[in-house]
């Protein structure tokens, strides 16, 4: 007759739990054992039964082993593959009776055997929730207990079901580091039970989730605990290095801490696992070390050929079923991230390819398709010809619609994906089309999770770059409304990154588009963030009226609207601040105001070098003060432009502007800068001189490009004007001669001018690009010489 037949019904069951026969109890322990296992129905049933509670109250009252064992097997079958068991589990107050069997169960536990309190401590560090009272009592040892150990068998069966509840996002795991509870954890490493030491290693590396836990643990002694079991059998070397790379996730301390413990010889034997036979092994020694070179590259002797096989390996284990398959790609996205060397040996082996090919799977699990698309992420991130390959193998589909994903990771991996795709003009023109890849991104902008927001607004921010047509659906599908209202949000990440896509969609715009947005944004809210408490934000707010005041005189004008309110707020800023950064996005707008009309020009002068009662006062005059703060020279060079700006040939009120320069003594300082370190400054300085003071041939500098010429009838006035960009970073070279002649009259009516615009990018701080404008209508381009001069993306 089938067991089945045999079963009682299930309200029957759950009453001979609580019966008084050890044989009817244990009858009943095995028959909702195996009713339950792999049936989600059954256990939801005897979940819903109260049969949990009586469970539990066998593990924590019993001593006869056969029930212990089957109360701790039935106590992981409720918690295995469903919430709803976990949490019934853990309400019952599992957690402390669990640890109890397996501390009471190995001889080795001097920490107990020392602490005749311990079931005082348990019931004091583990919250006991139960409706019924007597399910709270935990038999307390005393010192006659140690002479009482639990057999193997038991302690067994307690450790797969505690390693059960600990594989839950429900479990408790902030709580194991409260009081002395890692001390617990750390015991149960130290146990010659396998079978304990290959839990507690699993338990801590579900727990290690922040800087602090990994501290608690490392301060316990984890670490070298955790090393030592590298030497055991294969499931506890595999979760001692899950562990492992949990403790050393992102924490440059602990990383170089593991690095140089026993004399190197902890690193010696990870890198020695990378070549196990097992392939899970492989992958988890692969994480720790690319947690390793992540947080600290030089930690790595010969970095370059060991990562370079690691590569060759998990592109290996791509192909590989189960956990270990899934996982691969997310530990490539780790070891090749922000490494152009190891993602061009990643591309060399086809990884792109091979990555891509998991995108036109029907069925692929959240986390592998997370890893996927970060892999993906982190390897276009840096080259075209990635970008290029991963376009043309035609999976943009897939990646927009992991936008829309209902898991969290697969969508923040999307927004990664298309922010590293983005970064390439060519590809939002060609290979990423309007709407469909605009709308799933705007609706990331309300999305529920913080993070995702902070990735969309990234990717945002590079859609909108110098590509009219996105900017047209971003202002159609309500995207600068949602920009405006993040720009507000109390998160500071949020701020920020809202901050940037709006000075992204300013970049290169025209009159309307400017117009529609600072009608949304209003300049209140503006200098609102030019003064905000994040001094990012503030440099980011700043860059955003740099781009606004950017182009044509109307644009220019937007810096005095509402009583110069914006221009105010730049010289309050330049008044007070001492970051370089902030300074150097307000002398940029200065100098683009400057390149504006006559009243522009004033109005800069009016702040650069202010006229007192007393004439000019060289000690309040913020232009000297640039001019000669040798910080940043990107600070020295921003502000001779402005004075270039300032003293364009043949603007009306030059001479003026020329004569109270000189009285403020920028004269002076100009011809000592001819000397400066910096070359951009030198060559800058020489615009300067060759501009307004200096009318002279030949003025010494490291990179002369023309002379002016004189004549004494005035029959022939040459001058030369030069831009240099950051040789290290756009290396353009800009020249440009005008010739005043007979049959050139409408050069002499028009005004020149220079303007700048920026674009750069969060998290790439030392990257910029100096995008250049010349009115040089009428004029004649002697010399243009051109070299990479884009924009440096997300």
């Amino acid at each position: 007759m089938p067991a089945s037949a045999a079963w009682a019904r299930p309200e029957e069951l759950v009453e001979s739990l609580s019966s008084l026969d050890n044989t009817a109890r244990l009858k009943a322990l095995r028959d909702v054992k195996n009713q339950i296992i792999g049936n989600k129905t059954k256990k939801l049933s005897y979940i819903k039964l109260g049969a949990v509670p009586r469970v539990v109250e066998i593990l924590a009252s019993d001593t006869e082993v056969p029930l212990l064992v089957q109360s701790a097997a039935a106590v992981g079958s409720f918690a295995c593959g469903i919430e709803a068991g976990v949490k019934a589990v853990l309400d019952s107050g599992v957690l402390p009776h669990l640890l109890k069997m397996l501390s009471n169960g190995d001889n080795k536990l001097t920490f107990f055997e020392k602490d005749a309190r311990f079931g005082y401590f348990v019931l004091n560090h583990f919250s006991v929730s139960s409706p019924h009272k007597h399910y709270n009592s935990v038999l307390l040892w005393s010192s006659s207990s140690k002479q009482h150990l639990n057999p193997p068998i038991v302690v067994e069966a307690c450790a797969r079901s505690l390693k059960m509840i600990f594989q839950s996002t429900l479990a408790p795991k902030s709580d194991m580091f409260q009081g002395h509870r890692m001390e617990l954890i750390i015991e149960l490493l130290n146990s010659e039970n396998d079978s304990v030491a290959e839990v507690a290693a699993s338990v801590l590396a579900r727990c290690c989730e922040t800087v602090d836990h990994q501290r608690a643990l490392a301060d316990a002694g984890g670490l070298q605990s955790l090393v030592g079991l590298l030497n055991g059998s294969l499931k506890t070397r595999e979760a001692a290095l899950d562990a492992l790379a949990a403790l050393t996730r992102g924490n440059k301390q602990l990383c170089s801490t593991l690095t140089c413990m026993d004399q190197g010889k902890s690193l010696a034997m990870i890198m020695k696992l990378v070549k196990d036979k097992s392939s899970r092994t492989r992958l988890l020694a692969c994480t720790c070390l690319a947690n390793i070179g992540k947080a600290s590259p030089s930690s790595l002797h010969q970095e370059r050929e060991i990562r370079a096989g690691m590569l060759s390996i998990l592109v290996k284990l791509f192909d590989e079923p189960g956990q270990v398959g899934e996982e691969a790609p997310g530990v490539l996205a780790d070891l090749v991230s922000n490494n152009e060397d190891l993602q061009k040996v990643a591309m060399d082996m086809n990884s792109i390819e091979k990555l891509a090919e998991f995108l036109r799977k029907d069925e692929i699990s959240p986390k592998q398709l997370a890893g996927v698309l970060m892999a993906l992420a982190e390897l276009c991130s840096r080259f075209e010809d990635s970008r290029k390959q991963l376009l043309d193998l035609k999976v943009q589909a897939p990646i927009i619609a992991a936008l829309e994903h209902d898991s969290v990771g697969v969508r923040a991996a999307a927004c990664s994906c298309i922010k590293s795709l983005s970064r390439s003009v060519q590809n939002l023109r060609t290979g990423l089309t309007d709407e469909l890849l605009v709308l799933p991104l705007l609706k990331l902008l309300s999305d529920s999770s913080s993070d995702i927001q902070a990735l969309a607004l990234s990717a945002v921010s590079n859609i909108v770059l110098d590509f009219k047509p996105h900017k047209a659906v971003v202002f159609r599908c309500g995207g600068v409304s949602q920009l405006i209202q993040l720009s507000q949000s109390m998160d500071p990440i949020l701020r920020l990154n809202a901050v940037w896509a709006l000075k992204n969609l300013l970049y290169m715009s025209d009159k309307t588009v400017k117009e529609r947005v600072m009608g949304e944004l209003t300049f209140n809210s503006l200098v609102d963030l030019i003064f905000d408490s994040e001094e990012k934000v503030r440099e980011q707010a700043m860059a955003l009226v740099r781009n606004l005041v950017y182009g044509d005189v109307d644009s220019v004008q937007l810096a005095l609207v509402q009583d110069s309110v914006l221009l105010h707020a730049v010289e309050k800023q330049l008044h007070v601040s001492t970051q370089p950064e902030i300074c150097i996005q307000g002398l940029y707008i200065v100098s683009n105001v400057a390149a504006g009309n006559e009243v522009h020009k004033e109005a800069v002068m009016d702040i650069v070098i202010p006229v007192t009662s007393v004439g000019v006062n060289r000690n309040t005059s913020l232009l000297m003060r640039y001019l000669q703060d040798m910080s940043n020279p990107q600070i020295r060079v921003v502000a001779l432009w402005c004075v270039i700006n300032l003293t364009f040939p043949n603007s009306p009120g030059v001479s003026s502007r020329i004569s109270r320069l000189r009285d403020g003594g920028i004269e002076a300082q100009l011809q000592s800068m001819v000397d400066d370190p910096c070359l951009d400054v030198k060559v800058a300085g020489f615009g300067c001189d060759v501009g307004c003071f200096r009318r002279r041939r030949g003025l010494s500098s490291a990179r002369h490009l023309g002379a002016p010429q004189s004549s004494d009838h005035g029959a022939q006035d040459t001058w030369t004007k030069l831009l240099l960009m950051s040789p290290q970073k756009a290396e353009a070279i800009i020249c440009i001669r005008r010739t005043r002649s007979s049959d050139e009259s409408k050069i002499s009516q028009v005004e020149p001018g220079v303007s700048f615009g920026l674009i750069n990018r969060p998290h790439e701080d030392s990257e910029f690009s100096l995008y250049v404008k010349y009115d040089i209508s009428g004029y004649t381009a002697s010399e243009v010489t051109t070299g990479r001069a884009g924009p440096v993306m997300f």
